[in-house]
């Protein structure tokens, strides 16, 4: 089967082979990724750890003095171009991390030890790094990605193209964000490798618990070929509302909307919060180190402490990770505290006769005080009732979601940016989605490439500044663009 192009007029390829990326991701959806051929189980394993590096650069209409005819180009290329503005002296540094472990694992590797590592790697980012040419990262990655060897270390986890946040992204655009990272994943490393690809990473770690929102995030990773899904300890519950028991198991998140429809996935339990010092010192290791075996529907397991963080920004990240890293490789493979990606972590324990229906269920936070007041099946209007009673009642109630800084809303104090998005998003359904577009119509793709592109979540995250008019500026242009040709 031939791959697929990873430019199409210019433009990343970002839709057009939804069958052919669907079929890659069905192909081998019952092989073992890293499992080796009769292996089953964790032998004499204690405990172990996975460690998750997000990686994530905006695109922004920064590449000329005017800022609405300004080509849009990537933030890391800006930042090259403009050293002596701010932290932009740190750009050569960013590269070399967006590439280090393309050239960290092999040499691991090499000295006959069990590296392990899992990488998320925004669209924009991929798209920005080939722009301004440097291909060269993206080459070194794919050594880690498809060399057969090498692959086993390395988990790359899907995720939305333009690093929206699903909470307050309309969900049939936060879709087509997931659609978008499996094409231009597959057109850089090859379909294969995408269908390799079984766990999920929302941005900002950011889990909608709208119940309404939260069943079609759930069901748009499910429909899209996705396994497991990675969430913050504090943005789930149990059923009946309380906190996780249990952080260094997997659990099963279980979402229900208001029609009564049930959605559910996998999930793998990120614990704490996403400061870069725990990645970067390899807290995960040391922590599992004290840990043993737990009990799973009756079985004796061993946990996992699963941590992500930005693989590049900070002076902690940038300088100490890198012999963190390597000593605690070296000291932990071959131990019973070994190194694990998630996927290996559920394979294994598969392979030892649980399945994912022994999984403890959680659901997203605060829907247990909902479902006290209704019935699934009651309606988006009772549930619309619903929430206006209990956020009356506790102004500290929301269903913005929650993500790994939770005192952050992605709605509140974002009006300045989300009108002009949701004004974007409106007319591409109605105009584009609505009408049965052809996804491989280039007017198609340019559209859907300037939405993305504008749902970036940094438009939301700094809220004044630049940044605003930014966001501002690409929903203009989505917007002018979806007027014009359609």
């Amino acid at each position: 089967m031939a791959e697929l192009a990873e430019y199409i007029d210019g433009l990343p390829n970002i839709c057009g082979s939804e069958q052919r990326i669907a079929e890659a991701m069905r192909a081998r959806a019952a092989d073992p990724v890293f499992l080796p051929p009769g292996s089953a189980g964790f032998g004499d394993q204690s405990s172990g750890f996975a460690a998750a590096l997000h990686m994530h650069q905006p695109l922004i209409p920064a590449g000329g003095p005017d800022l609405r005819t300004a080509p849009i180009i990537g933030n890391l290329q800006w930042m090259m171009d403009n050293p002596g503005i701010g932290d932009n002296h740190n750009a050569p540094v960013f590269v070399d991390c967006y590439e280090r472990m393309g050239r960290f694992l092999p040499e691991l590797l090499d000295e006959g030890l069990a590296p392990r590592i899992m990488l998320e790697y925004s669209g924009t980012l991929l798209h920005g790094l080939r722009q301004m040419g440097a291909g060269h990262v993206l080459d070194t990655l794919a050594g880690i990605t498809n060399d057969p060897r090498n692959r086993q270390a390395a988990e790359w986890l899907g995720c939305p193209w333009g690093h929206a946040v699903a909470p307050s992204t309309p969900v049939q655009d936060f879709r087509l964000h997931v659609r978008a990272w499996q094409h231009h994943f597959a057109a850089i490393f090859g379909l294969e490798a995408l269908s390799r690809v079984r766990g999920f990473s929302p941005a900002e770690m950011a889990l909608p618990n709208h119940p309404d929102v939260a069943y079609e995030f759930v069901k748009t990773l499910t429909d899209c070929g996705y396994e497991w899904v990675l969430v913050q300890e504090h943005t789930v519950e149990d059923p009946a509302g309380a906190g996780i028991r249990q952080p260094h198991l997997p659990h099963r998140l279980v979402c229900t909307s208001s029609r009564g429809d049930v959605a559910s996935i996998t999930a793998v339990v990120k614990t704490q919060g996403s400061d870069t010092k725990l990645v970067a010192q390899m807290q995960p290791y040391y922590e599992a180190k004290g840990l043993s075996p737990e009990d799973l529907a009756g079985r004796r397991v061993p946990p996992l402490v699963t941590q992500i963080a930005d693989g590049e920004n900070g002076g902690v990240m940038m300088n100490e990770f890198p012999p963190k890293y390597f000593d605690a490789i070296r000291e932990c493979s071959g131990t019973r505290t070994p190194a694990m990606n998630a996927t290996e972590y559920l394979e294994r324990l598969y392979s030892a006769g649980l399945g994912p229906g022994d999984l403890p269920v959680i659901q997203p936070l605060f829907q247990s005080r909902i479902w006290g007041r209704m019935t699934p099946g009651d309606g988006p209007d009772r549930l619309a009732e619903v929430i206006r009673q209990l956020h009356d009642e506790d102004n500290r109630f929301n269903v913005e979601g929650g993500s790994w800084t939770n005192n952050i809303s992605w709605v509140r104090g974002y009006e300045q940016v989300l009108a002009p998005m949701d004004e974007a998003s409106s007319l591409f359904h109605e105009r584009v989605l609505a009408k049965d577009i052809p996804t491989d119509d280039p007017r198609y793709r340019n559209a859907l490439f300037h939405l993305l592109t504008a749902e970036t979540s940094c438009y939301r995250y700094w809220g004044e500044g630049v940044w605003t008019q930014y966001g501002a500026e690409l929903a203009r242009r989505t917007i002018e663009i979806i007027t014009h040709d359609f």
